[in-house]
């Protein structure tokens, strides 16, 4: 039976883990950023006090999703994200394809995170430490949600857009960015490759949503 569905970004699994607060490179052509990221910490801090804002205000489910996607777009760098995702076939995709297809990982990002908002309810964090690797900072966080475990979540952050952004986060030694992209790759092989396919399949994840 040929399989019709992508992979889906941002399970619930997935979500649950590498969102928690709400939310190689070589393949794609993107490079680290050579110098260490300046202020990645406090960046971290202030991203993380607007999601736990307006997750725990008492705002309708409707206001809180209008309200966290500027931050999202804000704060977090969806494109480089997108383009990660799509690895070695970023480089084969037609401008058209690499357009439409940010634009759909865009939307289901912000689809699958806004539509997971009551789950957070009561949230808190705190910073534990930052360290350095390959010219990208990662800072660690616990996320506390009530009657659950704690779960170490690291924030990824890139300076190579001009100034702090998140490209990744690591949830219990998990990676978001490279978990995405091995399934896309693993998609796509099961489809010739066909980048119209996962395209087409992303519309259509949308559509049930």
């Amino acid at each position: 039976m040929t399989e019709t569905r992508p992979p889906m970004l941002f399970t619930r699994r997935r979500f649950l883990l590498a969102a928690s607060l709400l939310t190689a490179a070589l393949a794609t052509g993107l490079r680290p950023a050579a110098a260490q990221v300046q202020g990645a910490e406090p960046f971290v801090k202030s991203f993380a006090s607007q999601l736990v804002g307006i997750v725990n205000s008492p705002q309708s489910e409707a206001a809180k999703q209008a309200a966290l996607g500027p931050v999202i777009d804000q704060n977090v760098d969806v494109p480089a994200i997108a383009r990660f995702c799509l690895g070695r076939f970023w480089s084969q995709a037609t401008p058209a394809q690499q357009q439409e297809y940010v634009a759909l990982f865009h939307k289901v990002l912000l689809r699958n995170i806004t539509g997971h908002l009551g789950e957070y309810r009561g949230v808190t964090y705190q910073v534990t430490g930052t360290r350095n690797q390959g010219g990208e900072e990662l800072v660690g966080t616990t996320i506390d949600r009530p009657q659950q475990q704690p779960i170490d979540v690291e924030w990824v952050v890139s300076g190579q857009s001009g100034a702090p952004k998140v490209v990744d986060v690591i949830a219990e030694g998990t990676s978001l960015r490279l978990t995405q992209r091995q399934d896309y790759a693993s998609y796509l092989s099961r489809h010739s490759f066909n980048i119209d396919t996962l395209i087409a399949a992303l519309r259509r994840q949308l559509a049930r949503t």
